[in-house]
């Protein structure tokens, strides 16, 4: 009994560090799925995606696009979207709901949202200034970070 608690011990810390090995593989483009391609061409139709990858993760596969302007676009594996980083220039007004560009506006008047992301407890934005904001699903502010 003590030998297969080792052992599955043993298989415990080493899966993950296996899994983590080979998570991130680079793939053509084309591989992306279509939800992917029809994102970009919707949101930033002036870009071309240069570099896909595909990650497995413990949660299922996701994938990661870099578009020709260095913005980076997380996927999760049924191609929408779960994060959008667009380093120097602002997310596409129509992925930040109403509620945030509202706050943002109000509360930061002349800054970018440069970055959105998706999270469990409802959103996280980065705006130019150097701050994060999180919210709730329903706007409230959850907290700042800088």
């Amino acid at each position: 009994m003590k030998k297969f608690l080792f052992a599955l011990l043993a298989m415990a810390i080493i899966a993950p560090v296996t899994l983590k090995a080979d998570d991130d593989m680079p793939i053509p483009v084309d591989q992306l799925p279509a939800a992917a391609k029809d994102f970009v061409k919707q949101y930033f139709p002036d870009k071309t995606i240069v570099y896909a990858e595909k990650e497995m993760k413990f949660s299922g596969v996701e994938y990661q696009a870099r578009l020709s302007d260095g913005a980076k676009i997380k996927f999760n594996g049924d191609g929408s979207w779960d994060k959008v980083d667009c380093k120097y220039y602002a997310v596409p007004a129509a992925l930040v709901p109403e509620f945030i560009a509202t706050y943002v506006q109000t509360n930061y008047p002349g800054v970018m949202i440069t970055k959105i992301d998706k999270e469990l407890y409802g959103y996280e934005i980065e705006i130019n200034n150097g701050l994060d904001l999180k919210f709730s699903p329903t706007g409230q502010l959850l907290g700042i970070d800088d």
